[in-house]
């Protein structure tokens, strides 16, 4: 596994009040003649398919034990601040990951998706050591139609061998769910072995594997990240350019990889997501994001609705 920096793609709500005041601004600014006609109307707009919000308010909303308060950077990425990126880029929808740093507590994304209902989706995080299909249909009940999977302390050989985790596939498959693996390329390996045994699953890639992540996109990997494309319900998010590649806007480098995978899925399963907030640090932009699939590379008006909105929108709303 190569050195990752500190990022979304790399690594491991304010109150009521705040939010119902914020979220207010934020749509009447939306609503003004100079905002997008695609911004106001959801069924118009583009939908970004990755994105994690966060609070200050340790007390409302405490991390975990293995993070600290310096670890959250930024401090915080409320909904209110995320959708005035979002704006700049004609999107409408948005679909929430669960941050890391609450671990299973899922209050703060499904506060946000409760407040603005048809703006969010959700993919939450369970424990698979405690009956986690339970409380995926529990999640599932509350809109959220994607379930997080992150290899932690195991080798790729290990990973997805459990017990539990043979229970969140069962689930995801009855229900009509999606798995969504934050993984690097030797964990393609056991998502193909998982998918064997589950073959209908709805399965979502994040971040190309993080193909590219140390800067070499890797024809070896890049094909292998491709050869999942035999599992029908196996899809790619589109995302994280920030960390791939050059790593540097306008990320006309990611192109070439952008096509294959796009070529060996069909932009029925691909998925475009900012990654935000990383995506707008550290002189990276939201607009440069989304640029690089509406102004800078060449799709077909099929392949641009499947990849800014469709495929999103089938999967988590």
């Amino acid at each position: 596994m190569v050195p990752q920096p500190r990022t979304e793609a790399t690594a491991p709500l304010w109150n009521r009040r705040h939010w119902l005041a914020g979220a207010a601004a934020v749509t009447g600014a939306l609503m003004t003649r100079s905002a997008p006609a695609s911004v106001i109307d959801p069924a118009e707009g583009w939908v970004d398919s990755h994105v994690h919000v966060w609070t200050n308010d340790l007390i409302s909303y405490p991390i975990i034990d293995r993070f600290k308060p310096e670890d959250m950077v930024p401090a915080t990425f409320p909904p209110t601040e995320l959708l005035r990126h979002a704006a700049t880029g004609g999107v409408s929808r948005i679909v929430l990951v669960q941050m890391s740093y609450y671990g299973t507590d899922n209050r703060y994304m499904l506060e946000a998706m409760r407040t603005a209902p048809g703006t969010f989706g959700g993919i939450g995080i369970v424990d698979e050591a405690d009956d986690p299909a339970a409380a995926m249909r529990r999640l599932a009940a509350q809109g959220v139609r994607g379930f997080r999977i992150v290899p932690r302390d195991n080798t790729p050989e290990q990973w997805l061998r459990s017990e539990g985790a043979a229970a969140m596939w069962r689930c995801a498959t009855e229900e009509g769910l999606a798995m969504c693996a934050l993984i690097n390329p030797p964990h393609l390996h056991s998502l193909a072995r998982m998918l064997k045994d589950f073959p209908d699953t709805r399965v979502v890639i994040d971040h190309f594997a993080r193909v590219g992540i140390d800067g070499q996109i890797r024809a070896d990997e890049l094909d292998l990240l491709c050869s999942l494309a035999r599992w029908k319900g196996v899809h790619v998010k589109i995302s994280a350019y920030y960390a791939l590649g050059a790593k540097q806007g306008p990320y006309t480098d990611l192109i070439p990889m952008i096509r294959k995978v796009i070529d060996a899925y069909g932009p029925e399963r691909c998925m475009w997501g900012s990654d935000a907030p990383y995506q707008v640090m550290e002189g990276h932009t939201y607009a440069d994001s989304i640029a690089l699939l509406t102004d800078r590379m060449e799709l077909t008006a099929h392949e641009r609705e499947c990849v800014l909105r469709g495929t999103a929108t089938r999967l988590f709303f």
